[in-house]
């Protein structure tokens, strides 16, 4: 990495940095300061890899097992981008902190940015603990690009997240993306990395209970109208749709037949993987699952409410084989420009959509909404 010096010898020294970062960017609250992130470790299915040309071999503890420099680097890449959107999404929700409607929001955001931090510090600990100087010099960088620098390694995790219906709608849907992505990495012949995501998964868990938990309460006060809510879910859907990957992916080919990320469903699939459909494959599963979840806040409409749906498979977005192109976000209809301009007005929240959230307004019927029947993962 021509003209970067790790200024790291050992984890402690990153450690170090790390705490300089949440100073940097403004995070460092009593509560967040006086956690003690740690490094865990927890249990995986089998130690026999499961999938790919290595399959029934022993998993992988240390990169003198990988077989090949080609592999190593994948892997390393895989970890790299991973750990930089956990960073990315405490930089996108740090200005939330101060503004949250009620006190019990106040400490899940608070929670949830924490989990983030240390699903980053988990990365970061396997590069320095696994990937010699290049894995170093990786973790220093992870805490030296910025979202709000718009230098974070994937375009979602630049994008702000400054009003709540934002933060409740991305936690709901870009999480459940990252628990995909984690739960694919459970599954991977590099032993390490699979005994991380256990934890990181049970984490991710509470993350996609607070955005649901707060989406149906949002649903069933009926402050904000159903037009609105529909923009936020067009919003951060379709840019989750993204973050599966681009179509026929060379990378997702050979980290599977190297088995190093599997499918979502792996364990239960027993049919031949189309090697060239990987990620579409997990998207649409994914989709699948987002559908159900939004068909749920329907029952809760108030009456005359048109229905929520997760947009079109094509719309919004940037990689693949549909970037670029001028889609319906509801019926996946080809648009012209000038459509198409007018269509991204009604269906994608502006500047004008923030100022029709009244956090006040809500208060109360946050405040009441704080019953034993919000979900056990809201409470813990």
């Amino acid at each position: 990495m021509p003209g970067k010096v790790a200024k790291i010898g050992t984890f402690s020294d990153w450690i170090g940095l790390f705490n300089d970062w949440r100073k940097d960017i403004g995070v460092n609250s009593a509560d967040i300061d006086a956690f003690h992130f740690d490094t865990l470790y927890g249990a995986i299915d089998t130690e026999e890899i499961e999938f790919g040309s290595y399959k029934g071999r022993r998993k992988w503890e240390n990169l003198r097992q990988i077989p090949t420099q080609q592999m190593r680097d994948a892997l390393m890449n895989m970890i790299v981008y991973q750990g930089d959107t956990e960073f990315a999404s405490v930089e996108q929700q740090r200005n939330l902190l101060e503004n949250a409607p009620t006190e019990w929001d106040r400490r899940a955001i608070t929670r949830v940015m924490i989990e983030e931090m240390r699903h980053g510090w988990q990365m970061c600990a396997l590069l320095v603990d696994h990937f010699g100087y290049s894995g170093k010099v990786e973790a220093q960088k992870m805490l030296e690009r910025r979202a709000f620098e718009n230098k974070r390694l994937l375009g979602a995790f630049n994008v702000d997240v400054d009003n709540w219906m934002d933060f409740f709608t991305y936690t709901d849907f870009v999480d459940r993306d990252g628990k995909f992505q984690l739960q694919m990495l459970k599954y991977s012949a590099f032993a390490p990395l699979g005994r991380s995501m256990s934890y990181m998964l049970r984490e991710e868990a509470f993350h996609m209970g607070t955005g649901n938990d707060g989406l149906r309460r949002i649903v069933e006060a009926g402050v904000i109208p159903g037009w609105l809510i529909q923009k936020y879910l067009n919003k951060w859907i379709s840019s989750s749709y993204d973050l599966f990957g681009t179509d026929h992916s060379s990378s997702a080919h050979w980290a599977y037949v190297w088995g190093v990320k599997g499918r979502y469903d792996e364990p239960k699939n027993d049919k031949a993987p189309d090697l060239d459909d990987l990620n579409d494959y997990n998207r649409n599963l994914y989709r699948d699952e987002v559908a159900g979840l939004i068909e749920r806040f329907n029952s809760a409409l108030r009456a005359g409410e048109p229905k929520l749906y997760a947009p079109h498979i094509k719309f919004n977005r940037a990689i693949g084989k549909w970037a670029g192109q001028k889609f319906h976000a509801q019926s996946g209809e080809l648009l012209d420009d000038r459509a198409y301009g007018e269509h991204l007005k009604e269906y994608m929240p502006r500047q004008r959509d923030r100022l029709r959230q009244s956090p006040d307004r809500d208060r109360r019927r946050h405040d009441d909404s704080l019953s034993p029947d919000c979900p056990a993962s809201c409470r813990e």
